[in-house]
C-alpha cells in the first residue's frame, strides 16, 4: 500500500499495544485515541483487504495465495480436526497465524502494515472504574424476568446495571426499538424513571403497556416505526433533548437512526450496544464519522456479517448440523455448474433443520426444485458429495483467516459510531456491559452531550 493510500492519523502517538480503555491521561486525550484508532484499523484493514473482502463459496482455491505465499501455506497444513478450536479462540488463532501473516507483509514491504498488526488482538473497549451492581433476581424482580430467556434476562440486568451506575440526573428514559419493553420495564422499576417505550408492532406494544399497567411503572407505549418521519412534529417527536435514550441490541440501521436523530435532536445521553451490522436497508454501508469516510475500502453486507461469525452457545450438535449443510450446499453447488455449464455460485435458499435428517439426493433434488433446475437421471450423487467435503475443508480455512479480522472490523464500526458521536458534540465512552459468555455483542457506547459556554 503506498503512502497516499493510507488514511491520516491524528497526531498524538497512540501506542498499538495498549489497550485504549486504560484510565489515565486526559478526557481530551482518550476522544483523541478513538480517531487515532479508527485511523489506525482503516490502514490495517485496507492493506489486509484481500483477507477478508473474500467469498469463500466463490473460491476453488485460496484467492490471496500468491500475495500471502507463506500465510497459505500455514493455513494449508492445519490439521481438520484443529479447525474448530482455533476459530472458537481468538488468542490461539491469532497466535496461529499471525507470524506468517507478518511475514508476508514484510516480504511486500508492508512494514508499516506489519506493525499494526497487534491490533487485530487488541482491546479498546473502556472498563468502569468501578464495577455496576448487577440486580439480584430476587422476589421483588422475579416478574420481570418470567418468559425472559436467562442469557437475555442476564444481558438486560447487566446493561441497566452499568449504563446507569452512578447517573444520579433523574432524565426521562427512551427505550429504542423496545419490543415488549422487558429493558424499559426494568429501567422504570429500579430506576424509578419515566420511560417511553418505542416499537412498531402493535401486538408488542399492547403486551409490554398491560404489563406496565399491571404493575403500576411508569412505561408508556409509542407504536411508530422507527424509520418514519418522527420529529416532523418536535412537540410530538418520542426523541427528545431532554433525556437518556437506550438501545439495546438494535439492529443495523436501527441504532444509526436513532443515534443521527438524537444527535440531531441534541438528546443529553444515548446509551446503546450496537448488534447486526449486515441489517442495512443499502446494498453498501454508509460510514457515518469523518475518519470512517476516509477508508479506503467498501463494506458489503456479506463484509458486515463478519463480527458476528463468532458463536459462544452453539451446541456441539447445531455445529454439525451447520457444516452438514455447507457441505451439502457445495456439493450441490459442484453439481449445478456442471449440469448449467456456467462456473458460477448459484445461491439456495434457507432450509428447514429437518431436511438435513434426509439424503444428500433429496437435498439435490429440492435445491434444483427451488432453482427451476432440471438434473439428470445418471448424476452419481456421491462424486458431488465428496466435492462438497473437499470444498468443505477449503471454505473452512478461508473463514479461518477471514476471522483473524472479526475483532477488528467490529471495532471499526463500533468507533465509526463512537467519532460520530464525538464530532457532534459528546464526550463519550466505549465500554464493555457484560462478558462474552452472556453474549459476544457486549460493547456499550455511552455518550453525554457536552454544553458549550
Amino acid at each position: 500500500m503506498t503512502e497516499q493510500n493510507q488514511v491520516t492519523a491524528p497526531s498524538t502517538p497512540l501506542n498499538t499495544n495498549a489497550a485504549l480503555g486504560q484510565m489515565g491521561g486526559s478526557e481530551q486525550y482518550s476522544q483523541t485515541a478513538y480517531a487515532q484508532r479508527l485511523c489506525q484499523l482503516s490502514n490495517l484493514l485496507t492493506a489486509t483487504q484481500d483477507l477478508w473482502q473474500v467469498v469463500a463459496f466463490d473460491c476453488d482455491q485460496f484467492p490471496w495465495q500468491q500475495r500471502f505465499p507463506l500465510l497459505a501455506e500455514k493455513v494449508a497444513q492445519l490439521a481438520d480436526e484443529d479447525i474448530d478450536a482455533l476459530d472458537n479462540d481468538s488468542s490461539r488463532l491469532l497466535a496461529e497465524l499471525v507470524p506468517s501473516l507478518e511475514q508476508d507483509m514484510q516480504a511486500l514491504s508492508d512494514s508499516h502494515i506489519a506493525d499494526l498488526l497487534p491490533l487485530l488482538g487488541a482491546s479498546m473497549n473502556q472498563h468502569l472504574a468501578t464495577a455496576a451492581e448487577v440486580p439480584k433476581d430476587n422476589a421483588e424482580l422475579s416478574h420481570f424476568s418470567a418468559h425472559i430467556k436467562g442469557r437475555k434476562w442476564q444481558q438486560i440486568t447487566a446493561f441497566t446495571a452499568q449504563v446507569f451506575n452512578h447517573d444520579d440526573s433523574q432524565l426521562p428514559v427512551l427505550e429504542w426499538c423496545a419490543g415488549k419493553g422487558h429493558l424499559g420495564r426494568l429501567i422504570a422499576k429500579t430506576q424509578h424513571r419515566n420511560v417511553t417505550s418505542l416499537e412498531w408492532q402493535q401486538a408488542l406494544c399492547h403486551q409490554g403497556q398491560t404489563f406496565a399497567d399491571k404493575w403500576q411503572l411508569a412505561q408508556q407505549f409509542v407504536c411508530a416505526d422507527a424509520f418514519a418521519d418522527l420529529t416532523q412534529d418536535h412537540t410530538a417527536s418520542p426523541i427528545k433533548q431532554f433525556q437518556h435514550a437506550v438501545a439495546l441490541h438494535a439492529c443495523g440501521d436501527l441504532h444509526v437512526r436513532l443515534l443521527r436523530l438524537a444527535s440531531m435532536t441534541g438528546t443529553e445521553k444515548l446509551s446503546i450496544s450496537p448488534c447486526c451490522y449486515h441489517l442495512i436497508q443499502s446494498r453498501f454501508y454508509h460510514p457515518l464519522s469523518a475518519g470512517a469516510k476516509a477508508a479506503r475500502f467498501q463494506l458489503s453486507r456479506h463484509d458486515l456479517q463478519l463480527p458476528l461469525q463468532q458463536s459462544v452457545i452453539a451446541s456441539e450438535r447445531q455445529n454439525a448440523l451447520r457444516k452438514q449443510e455447507i457441505m451439502w450446499r457445495l456439493g450441490f453447488d459442484s453439481l449445478q455448474r456442471a449440469v448449467r455449464q456456467c462456473d458460477e455460485y448459484l445461491p439456495v435458499p434457507t432450509i428447514k433443520q429437518s431436511q438435513l435428517s434426509g439424503s444428500f439426493k433429496d437435498f439435490c433434488r429440492w435445491a434444483a426444485t427451488e432453482k427451476q433446475l432440471v438434473l439428470p437421471d445418471d448424476v452419481i450423487y456421491g462424486n458431488y458429495l465428496q466435492q462438497g467435503r473437499i470444498r468443505q475443508k477449503l471454505t473452512q480455512r478461508i473463514d479461518l483467516v477471514r476471522h483473524l479480522f472479526r475483532q477488528a472490523l467490529e471495532q471499526w464500526l463500533l468507533l465509526d459510531r463512537v467519532c460520530f458521536l464525538i464530532e457532534q458534540d459528546y464526550h463519550v465512552k466505549l465500554t464493555e456491559f457484560c462478558s462474552t459468555k452472556i453474549t459476544p455483542r457486549n460493547a456499550l457506547i455511552h455518550a453525554e452531550k457536552i454544553h458549550l459556554v
